[in-house]
């Protein structure tokens, strides 16, 4: 018999089939969207408390750092944003004063983006902040988890997800077919 007195850890009905022994599979594509959104939100405030800047601007420094000169468009593709998100980025970065747009040698039309020396101070603060991070992360595991873990993030960013059995029409295709 359960104890009511306790909330339920997991009230979200589970549509997943239980394994023989009655435990169910981890739902590893919610678990990792809920880790995802959790450390992004903590390190984000940790960030803009120990730098004054949010972490995808320190993300973005470090991108910069590798990719010295990339224009708008590779840093986008390189952080994953849209277009819009990252022209928003760059501007409060330029403003900001963490970098700075030149006119490219490459492609008069194009800028490079380039960390300004205010940008290599605030990336060299960075780097404790991170391992800080890290070693919060790492907490509690063994270095054989933790190369397992590693192993299996680094499959998963690199997964692309594809359809089994494409449904024969969409659900708007479907709708617009009933009426």
């Amino acid at each position: 018999m359960r104890n009511n007195s306790s909330p339920d850890p997991d009230p979200a009905p589970d549509p997943a089939p239980t394994r023989p022994g009655g435990k169910r599979p981890p739902r590893l594509f919610n678990l990792l969207s809920q880790a995802r959104q959790n450390l992004f939100r903590s390190a984000d405030a940790v960030f803009a408390s120990e730098l004054g800047y949010s972490g995808t601007q320190v993300v973005a420094l470090f991108v910069l750092k590798s990719e010295e000169g990339c224009q708008l468009k590779d840093l986008g593709r390189l952080l994953q944003l849209k277009n819009s998100a990252v022209t928003g980025l760059v501007s409060r970065m330029e403003e900001n004063g963490l970098i700075v747009r030149r006119q490219s040698a490459l492609d008069a039309r194009a800028g490079s983006l380039h960390l300004s020396p205010k940008g290599h101070e605030v990336l060299a603060a960075a780097l404790p902040v991170l391992d800080s991070l890290n070693a919060q992360l790492k907490q509690g595991f063994t270095e054989e988890e933790l190369a397992v873990v590693a192993r299996f993030l680094i499959h998963a960013a690199g997964l692309r997800f594809e359809q089994d059995h494409p449904p024969s029409t969409t659900p708007k295709e479907q709708d617009h077919a009933s009426k």
